[in-house]
C-alpha cells in the first residue's frame, strides 16, 4: 500500500471521534511495518489519550523501526495528555508521515522539528487537503479565534420557515428532524433567538441520535425568555447560556442565575441588536470552537447581513405555504449583482426532503 493509501484508513478512523474530541480535532494514526498494520487508533474523546498513544498502545508487538501515519501533526506540548512526539520517539519509530500541520500556535511546526531533530524521517502533506477538512473547524477556530458557524434552517418550497401565524411544526421530514440532531451533536453549541423559544419552546438537545449535548445559547436582548422554557431545563446534562443587553433586567438576571444559568451582557449595535461579533469572540475565549445557528429569522438575517457564517445547511422540504416567514429577511440588496453568491459543497436526500450545503463564493 502506498503511503495516500495508509493515509486514508486513518482519515477513516479519526471520523470515528465526531462530536467528541472539541475543542481538540480527530485525528487518527496507523503504525505500519515491512507492509503490515501494527496498530490503529484514533482520538476518542476530549481529555483522553491522542490518536498515535492509542495506535501504539494496540499495537500486537512492538513499533520499533515502523512508519507512523498521522492525519495531523503530533503535539509537542503538555495539555490534557503529554506531548505525543516524546511517545513516538520513545517507540523509535522510523518514519512519520503527517497529513497537515497542525494551526495551534503551541504546536505549529514543532512536532515536526523534533522528530527532525531525533532523526527521524516525516513527510507532511499527505492527503492535505482532506486532512484539513476534516478538522475545518478546529482550523477556523485556530486561525480566527472565533467558532465555526453553521447557519441551519428548514424551508418550504416558496421559502418559508414558519407560517404566517409562525407555526413551523415540522416543515422538515422524521429523517430530516434526526439530521438535524446529528448536526448538533457535532458542534459545541447551538444558537437560537428568543423568537424561536417563544414560539417553538425547544429543548436543544441531541436526542434521536446518539452525540453529546452542545451548549445551549439564546440570544435574548431583553431577557423576555419564559421561566417554564425547555432550555432552561436538564442543566445536568445540557447547560444554558442566555445572551442579553448591557442593561439587563436585574430581577430577571438573578432568577435565571439562582437555577445555575449563566447570563452573558454584549454591547449593542447603533441598530439597537446585539454584538454579535462579540458574542462569538467571547464563544472562542471560551474554547467554542464551532456554534449551529438554528433560528429563527432574526439572528439568521443579522448573521448573514453581518457575514459571520463558516457554512449554510438549508433543508428543502417539498411543502409550499404561500404567506409566511423568511429565514432571511431584508439585507438592503435591491440589485441581482449585488446579491450574496454561494457555491453548493453537498446536496442530498433525506427521505423526501432536499438537503444543501452551501458557502459563501462563487459556484
Amino acid at each position: 500500500m502506498t503511503d495516500e493509501e495508509y493515509m486514508r484508513l486513518a482519515l477513516e478512523l479519526a471520523r470515528r471521534g465526531e462530536g467528541w474530541t472539541s475543542p481538540n480535532p480527530m485525528v487518527g494514526a496507523v503504525i505500519v511495518r515491512d507492509g503490515k498494520v501494527l496498530g490503529k487508533g484514533y482520538h476518542r474523546r476530549f481529555g483522553e489519550a491522542h490518536a498515535e498513544i492509542n495506535a501504539i498502545n494496540d499495537a500486537s508487538g512492538p513499533v520499533e523501526g515502523a512508519a507512523f501515519y498521522v492525519t495531523l501533526e503530533p503535539c509537542s506540548h503538555h495539555g490534557k495528555t503529554p506531548p505525543c512526539v516524546d511517545r513516538i520517539i520513545k517507540a523509535k519509530a522510523s518514519r512519520v508521515v503527517v497529513g497537515s500541520i497542525d494551526p495551534n500556535p503551541l504546536v505549529s511546526g514543532r512536532g515536526i522539528s523534533i522528530l527532525n531533530d531525533h532523526g527521524i524521517e516525516t513527510r507532511v502533506g499527505v492527503l492535505e487537503r482532506d486532512c484539513e477538512a476534516l478538522n475545518e473547524k478546529f482550523f477556523t477556530f485556530m486561525r480566527t479565534g472565533m467558532p465555526f458557524v453553521t447557519l441551519k434552517y428548514a424551508q418550504t418550497l416558496d421559502g418559508r420557515i414558519a407560517s404566517f401565524t409562525g407555526h413551523s411544526r415540522w416543515i422538515s421530514s422524521e429523517l430530516s428532524l434526526k439530521f438535524a440532531h446529528r448536526l448538533r451533536g457535532q458542534h459545541d453549541a447551538v444558537l437560537v433567538g428568543i423568537g424561536t423559544v417563544a414560539a417553538d419552546d425547544p429543548d436543544l438537545r441531541v436526542r434521536l441520535v446518539r452525540g453529546r449535548n452542545p451548549l445551549r445559547i439564546i440570544v435574548d436582548s431583553s431577557l423576555r425568555i419564559p421561566s417554564d422554557a425547555r432550555v432552561l431545563d436538564n442543566q445536568d446534562t445540557a447547560r444554558t447560556l442566555v445572551v442579553t443587553g448591557p442593561l439587563r433586567e436585574s430581577g430577571k438576571s438573578s432568577v435565571i442565575e439562582e437555577r445555575g444559568i449563566e447570563t452573558l451582557a454584549v454591547e449593542r449595535n447603533t441598530d439597537g441588536s446585539l454584538d454579535l461579533k462579540m458574542l462569538l469572540t467571547e464563544l472562542g475565549k471560551r474554547q467554542i470552537s464551532s456554534v449551529l445557528v438554528e433560528g429563527g429569522a432574526g439572528v439568521i438575517t443579522s448573521l448573514v447581513r453581518a457575514g459571520l457564517f463558516d457554512r449554510m445547511i438549508v433543508i428543502n422540504a417539498p411543502k409550499i405555504l404561500g404567506s409566511g416567514i423568511e429565514a432571511v429577511g431584508d439585507l438592503g440588496i435591491s440589485r441581482i449583482d449585488d446579491s450574496i453568491a454561494f457555491r453548493y459543497e453537498r446536496i442530498f436526500r433525506k427521505g423526501e426532503d432536499v438537503v444543501m450545503y452551501m458557502r459563501k463564493g462563487e459556484g
